[in-house]
């Protein structure tokens, strides 16, 4: 199935504001799935903001580094500005590495209208898909700190979807997504409505 087709068989209305916090390694798909999540929302008229966790970083938490602190408080700055925006009736699709478990849950007690979705792959294969080099260089040693490589990443112990990109392609990951809100009362299929 084409990402027009899912866009235009994906007829689903929003309840209310809502988080769904994409965490994986890097390079495990997060922002691609969000992309394509939000793309198919848009096409059914549903109100999104994607908060990349690379983006914020450059934005709103320039000057931070990657100690354990610092990531807290890169995740708890993207979790309030998701906060705020949720509680304005806006969908929003945080893709955060988001390493540490108790930061995350710190967050979604703080937005409360939560989804955590595990964007799963393995390091192997977030190597492979490395386009900056990254893990290359954290596996060199040149790279101190580097989540999954020298850095925790800790895994959602439950999780209210796990999808797992080396298994699934990117159209089927965000179907899944969409289904899964809709199973959890944030979206209303057009069937339902």
């Amino acid at each position: 199935m084409t990402q027009a087709e899912l866009t235009t068989e994906r007829h689903v209305t929003q309840v209310a504001g809502f988080t769904v916090w994409l965490t994986g390694l890097s390079g495990a798909g997060k922002s691609t799935l969000a992309n394509a999540v939000a793309r198919d929302l848009r096409g059914g008229g549903v109100r999104v903001e994607t908060l990349d966790g690379d983006e914020v970083r450059q934005n709103l938490s320039k000057g931070l580094g990657f100690s354990r602190e610092d990531r807290d408080t890169n995740i708890r700055r993207i979790g309030y500005v998701a906060k705020l925006l949720t509680r304005n009736g806006v969908v929003v699709i945080s893709a955060a590495i988001s390493p540490y478990r108790a930061v995350r849950d710190e967050v979604r007690r703080e937005i409360g209208a939560f989804v955590e979705v595990h964007v799963k792959a393995s390091l192997e294969a977030c190597v492979r898909r490395d386009t900056k080099g990254l893990y290359a260089r954290a596996l060199a040693g040149e790279i101190a700190q580097f989540t999954g490589v020298s850095d925790p990443y800790e895994e959602p112990l439950a999780p209210e979807l796990v999808v797992d990109t080396e298994r699934e392609d990117v159209a089927t990951g965000a179907a899944r997504v969409i289904d899964r809100l809709v199973e959890l009362g944030y979206l209303r299929s057009a069937a339902d409505a």
